[in-house]
C-alpha cells in the first residue's frame, strides 16, 4: 500500500499515547510534531499538513478528551475523523446521466494510466453495476495508443469505437456517442489524449471535446507515485476543465501517498476510484473512512467483506461449510478455495484488512511470494484423483512420489499435508462453535487453510532470512 512509511509513523505515534493511559497537553503537542513529520515526510501538501494538525490540535486538547477515561482512544478517533474528513469524508459514487447513455471523459497526463484505467473502469461497471459500456479511442498522437484500447475491449468483450488517427478528436468523440446512441448502450468512456507536461494545445483539444459531447463526468486519472506533484497537476486540469472527480493510479507502488491526502484539499474535487495493480480488476471506489482506518492500523473489515463478497462463490461456500463440520474437506476443495482467495488479491494486504493484523509480529516484513501458492498447487495437482478425495491414504512412499512429481521437496510435500490437517481441524472445530456467519466467507479463505499455510510458510521463510542477513552481519 502506498501510505506504509506514514501508517508506521503515525501508529508509532497512537501507540506512545497508548501507553501512556492518561495524557497532558504537552504529550499531545508531542504527538503531533511525529503526525506532522508523518504527512511531512509523506508528501502531502505543506498547507494541508498545517491546517490538519491545527484542527486536530484544537480537538483533541479540549478538556472533555484529556479528562475521559480513555483519552488515547478519544485522540486516535479524532485523528481518524479529521484523515477521513482530509480525503473527501464520504464516498462520492459515479454520477449517472437523466438520460442514457453517461458519458465519461478520461483525461491526464502521459504515463499516468489513463488508458489501462478506461479498460479497468468500464470492467468494474460491467461486473459490478451490471452495465453495457462502449470505449471511444480519442487519442489519435500517442503510437498504439487505438490498438491498445481495442485490445483491452477485447479481452472484457466491450466494443470500441475508434475512426483512426487521420479525423478530430471532436469528431470521434461525436461519432462515437452517436453509436452508443444507436446501439442503446448506458456507458461511455472516452480515452482523450495525454502530454508530458500540461500544455495549451492539449487543453485546448480537451476544452474542445467537452464542450461538443458535455460529458457526466470528467475523471483526472493521476499517478500517485508522482507525490505532490500529483495535487498540483490535479489543480492545473481542474482550473482548465472543471473536473469532477480524480482517479488514482499505482497506488500499490513504492509511493509516499501524500496525493490522496492532498487532492481533496488542493482542488476540492473528490477521489472516486484508486487503481492497485495492473490487472483488469485492480480498480476500486475510494472510500475515505477506510483508507483512514487503514493507514492508523485499525483495519478495513467492510472492504474484505466486499471483496469476499465479490470473489467467493456463495453455494460453494455452503458446500465448503458442510464438508468442514462434516469433517470431509478434502484437496479438491483446497484447490477450490486457494483459487478463490488468491483472486482477492494479496494475501498480506487482505490480512492488514484484519482489525489488529497490522500490528501483528512479523507481518510488517511480510510478503507473500506468489510462487509459494503455485508449489502448494503442484504438490497437490501431483496427487492422484484417490489421494486428493482421500488425504488419510497418503503414505510416506506416496509422499515421495508426490515429491518426485511436484519437484519439491519431501520436507515441504510433509509440511504442507500437515499443515492441511491441522487447519482442517481447526476450522471444523470453528465451524461448530460460534463463527458460523464467517466461516464460509473468512474462516476458510483468511484465517484458516490457506491463510494459516501461507502465514506460517512465510514467517518461517521470513525468519530464515533475518536469521542469514544477521550472520552475515556477524
Amino acid at each position: 500500500m502506498a501510505f506504509e512509511g506514514l501508517s508506521e509513523r503515525l501508529q508509532n505515534a497512537m501507540a506512545k499515547m497508548r501507553r501512556k493511559g492518561k495524557v497532558s497537553e504537552a504529550d499531545v503537542k508531542e504527538m503531533m510534531r511525529e503526525v506532522r513529520l508523518a504527512l511531512l515526510e509523506a508528501d502531502v501538501n505543506f498547507k494541508v499538513v498545517k491546517d490538519f494538525v491545527r484542527v486536530v490540535s484544537e480537538r483533541a486538547i479540549g478538556s472533555e478528551v484529556l479528562e475521559s477515561l480513555s483519552p488515547s482512544q478519544q485522540i486516535l478517533k479524532i485523528v481518524s475523523e479529521e484523515l477521513t474528513n482530509l480525503m473527501g469524508g464520504e464516498q462520492s459514487t459515479i454520477q449517472m446521466a437523466a438520460k442514457a447513455p453517461t458519458v465519461v471523459m478520461m483525461v491526464g497526463l502521459q504515463g499516468a494510466g489513463k488508458t489501462t484505467t478506461a479498460g479497468k473502469l468500464v470492467n468494474h461497471l460491467k461486473k459490478t453495476q451490471n452495465k453495457r459500456p462502449m470505449m471511444i479511442a480519442a487519442d489519435i498522437y500517442r503510437p498504439a495508443a487505438i490498438q491498445q484500447l481495442e485490445t483491452l475491449g477485447e479481452q472484457l468483450d466491450i466494443p470500441v469505437f475508434s475512426m483512426g488517427d487521420q479525423v478530430s478528436p471532436v469528431e470521434i468523440a461525436k461519432q462515437g456517442i452517436q453509436k452508443a446512441k444507436e446501439d442503446h448502450l448506458d456507458f461511455v468512456i472516452i480515452d482523450t489524449a495525454g502530454r508530458l507536461q500540461i500544455d495549451e494545445t492539449l487543453m485546448t483539444e480537451l476544452t474542445d471535446i467537452k464542450a461538443a459531447v458535455n460529458p457526466t463526468e470528467i475523471f483526472l486519472v493521476v499517478d500517485a507515485m508522482t507525490g505532490q506533484e500529483a495535487a498540483n497537476v490535479a489543480a492545473s486540469f481542474n482550473e482548465q476543465l472543471d473536473i469532477t472527480g480524480v482517479i488514482l493510479t499505482k497506488l500499490d507502488g513504492d509511493t509516499r501517498g501524500g496525493a490522496a491526502l492532498s487532492i481533496r484539499s488542493v482542488t476540492g474535487k473528490p477521489i472516486k476510484f484508486v487503481g492497485q495493480g495492473e490487472k483488469l480488476d485492480a480498480l476500486e471506489p475510494f472510500y475515505p473512512d477506510r483508507m483512514a482506518n487503514r493507514i492508523l492500523g485499525m483495519g478495513d473489515m467492510l472492504t474484505l467483506i466486499e471483496k469476499a463478497q465479490q470473489d467467493f462463490d456463495e453455494k460453494k461456500n455452503e458446500e465448503m461449510t458442510k464438508k468442514l463440520k462434516d469433517n470431509s474437506f478434502d484437496f479438491n476443495d483446497f484447490i477450490d478455495q486457494m483459487d478463490q482467495v488468491s483472486n482477492m488479491g494479496p494475501l498480506e494486504d487482505i490480512l492488514k484488512m484484519i482489525p489488529g493484523m497490522s500490528n501483528a509480529p512479523g507481518l510488517e516484513n511480510l510478503q507473500i511470494d506468489p510462487k509459494d501458492m503455485a508449489r502448494m498447487k503442484a504438490i497437490v495437482l501431483s496427487m492422484t484423483p484417490k489421494e486428493r478425495k482421500n488425504p488419510d491414504i497418503l503414505s510416506q512412499s506416496r509422499r515421495r512420489r508426490i515429491a518426485r512429481g511436484s519437484a519439491r521437496p519431501i520436507a515441504e510435500v510433509n509440511r504442507m499435508i500437515k499443515q492441511f490437517n491441522e487447519s482442517k481441524k481447526m476450522m471444523s472445530k470453528m465451524t461448530k462453535g460460534n463463527f458460523d456467519g464467517m466461516d464460509g466467507m473468512f474462516g476458510q479463505g483468511v484465517k484458516g487453510k490457506i491463510g494459516k499455510m501461507a502465514m506460517n510458510s512465510m514467517v518461517r521463510k521470513n525468519k530464515k532470512k533475518v536469521k542469514k542477513k544477521n550472520k552475515n552481519k556477524r
